[in-house]
Formats: C-alpha cells, structure tokens, sequence
C-alpha cells in the first residue's frame, strides 16, 4: 500500500474544507455588504472617474490624506451640491406643474382644445371615458407636494447612504495604489488579461457616465432650455424627463418634445411648434451623434440590445446602482468569457487529443 495516500487524501481533504470555508466567508461578505451596496457602487464609479483628477491633487499636495480630502471635496461641490438642488427644485416643479394641469383639466380647457379639433375629438373622449384625469391629477399633485416635503426634510438613511458613499471615496481614492495591487495578486488571470479586466472595467464605467449620463444631461437641458424659451410649462421637469428618457437606448428625448409640438400645433400656434420640431431633431437629437463619439468612442463594447437590457435589467435587480452594475456585469463576463475561450483554443491546440 502506499504510505503517500493517507496524506494525499488529507491534503485534498483540507483544501475542500478551506475551499468550502472560503467560499462561506464570501457569502457571509456580501450579505454584509449588501446594505451598502448603493454607496460602494457610486464611491468605485466616482474614484475610477476622478483617479487621474486625484493622481495630480497628489503630485502637488505631497500628501495622500489631504490629496484625497481635497478630491473628495471637489466632488461633493461639482456633483452632490447641484445635483441636491436640481432634485429639489424638480420635485417642487413637479408638483405645481400637475396642481396647474389639474386646474386647467377642471377649467374645461381639454375640452375646449378638443371640440376645436373635430378630428380628434374622438380620442378625448375615449380617455375620459378610461380614465379619471382631473382625479388622477389631484392624486399626483398631492403625492408630489408631500414627496417635495419628504425630500426637503430628508431622511437618515439618505443622509447616511450619502456619507457612507463619500466616507468610503476618500479611502478609495486615497489607497487606490493599493487596491489594485490586491487585486491583482488575488485574481487567478495572468498579468495581461488582469490588465484587460481593469481597463474593460475603466472603460464600462467611464462610457456609462460620459456616454450615457453626461450625454443624457446635455439633451434634457437643451430639450428644457427649449421649453423654457416658448414658454412652456415646468421646463426643467421636463427637461429632466428628457434626460432619463435619453438614458434607455431605445427611448429618447423626443418622447416628449414630440407630443409637445403636436399641442402647440392644434392649439394654432404654428411658430412654436416648428421651433421646437426643428430644434428637437437637429439639435436635441442631433447632439448625441456628436458628443458620443468624442466622450466615449467605442469603450462599451456592446450592441444596442444588449446594452439595454443590461441597464433596464440592472436597474429592476440592483436599483439605481443597477445602472452601473448592470453594464459592468456584462462586459466583464464577456471578457471572462473570451479569455475562457482563448485558453481552451490554447490548451486544444496543445493537447489535441
């Protein structure tokens, strides 16, 4: 008998066990982790984004605590501070444009519009034979007014999500050297397709941000701008709507600047309505062909479908961090996927038998 065999047995029997510990200690991690997920997931986007921002913060502070402080405090002034206040004010606008669309609904003035356009008189009465506008109205102005409330007042988990988020940026951007040390020495890829997953992984997240937000923003302001120029209602409610409705590849802004020159048209008036059509399709429209390509390129690497299903369905699994993650899942996979495919084209070639 060979007296090797007991031991082999127990060394395969101590990696399973460490194996199996291992693997409990990683689903132990992300339970605990799942709580913060939202704040890990936008402190990592916010630190791949301003690591080269806070590289040259460090290369004249001398000092890697008050480098990531003054990069932590630039992003709360460029990001958090506006981005606060553009929530409030939307919300507040939001519910004075549905009180005002309420008022105008119980004024009779839907009506009037209709019964000045024959042909589709038939329409509006069908809606209001399905639906209950003015109560669905009333319903909507009351939810938004205490939802503007709720957000001024604010909660302590908002509050805390929000300070755990840049709490956790700090370090990332301090320890990023680090970080990427670890994880390098704990990936089981090589040197070169580690590389590969870092910079696809650099390049999902910049292309979300840029390319999908960045992009998406410019298209709502310019969209609201436009609104607020002919003097249409709630500009930057809708403006805002606008931009989240750019986000989804196979949506977009004229969702809404289209109904809204076909009102101005009935309701006669003809310049306006051309103003918008022409400034919605060369403009609004025209400006993603334009600063896509120069913000992003081709960094996402994925087809329209897939990028859409991939954003929607992220953001139904995960939440708003779904919108990162969402992308970020699929192109890492398909990265592992090919590196997967390479090394058993590789390992066939060699051993073809």
């Amino acid at each position: 008998m060979n007296a090797g065999a007991p031991r082999v047995r127990r060394s395969r029997a101590s990696t399973f066990v460490l194996a199996a510990a291992a693997i409990i200690g990683i689903v132990v991690c992300v339970l605990l982790a799942r709580p913060f997920l939202g704040a890990i997931t936008w402190a990592s986007a916010l630190a791949i984004l301003f690591g080269p921002f806070q590289g040259w913060i460090g290369t004249k502070a001398k000092h890697p605590n008050l480098a990531a402080m003054v990069s932590v405090s630039t992003i709360v002034l460029l990001v958090f501070v506006p981005a606060a206040f553009v929530v409030e004010r939307l919300v507040e606008e939001a519910a004075s444009g549905a009180a005002s669309v309420r008022t105008r609904l119980a004024d009779g003035e839907l009506q009037r519009l209709l019964n000045a356009h024959p042909s589709i008189a038939p329409i509006g009465r069908w809606i209001d034979q399905q639906v209950d506008l003015p109560s669905m109205m009333a319903s909507l102005a009351t939810w938004l007014s205490n939802a503007g409330a709720t957000f001024v007042k604010s909660s302590v988990l908002q509050v805390a999500e929000v300070l755990i988020t840049f709490y956790m940026l700090f370090y990332f951007l301090r320890d990023r050297k680090a970080v990427a040390r670890l994880l390098r020495d704990w990936m089981p890829l090589d040197s070169a397709e580690t590389e590969r997953l870092f910079q696809r992984v650099f390049d999902t997240v910049h292309a979300t941000i840029y390319g999908t937000l960045a992009v998406a923003a410019v298209q709502g302001s310019l969209g609201g701008l436009m609104f607020w120029v002919l003097g249409l209602p709630t500009p930057l409610l809708w403006g805002v709507v606008m931009s989240l409705l750019s986000v989804v590849p196979v949506l977009g802004a004229f969702i809404v600047w289209i109904p809204a020159a076909i009102l101005l048209l009935l309701d006669g008036d003809w310049g306006k309505a051309l103003i918008l059509t022409v400034w919605g399709a060369i403009v609004v429209g025209g400006i993603d062909n334009l600063l896509r390509p120069l913000l992003v390129g081709n960094q996402l690497r994925l087809h329209t479908i897939p990028a859409f299903i991939s954003m929607i369905g992220g953001l139904a699994l995960f939440g708003a961090p779904g919108f990162i993650l969402g992308p970020l899942a699929v192109t890492v996979t398909m990265l592992l996927v090919e590196v997967w495919a390479a090394a058993g084209r590789t390992s066939y070639r060699e051993d073809p038998m």
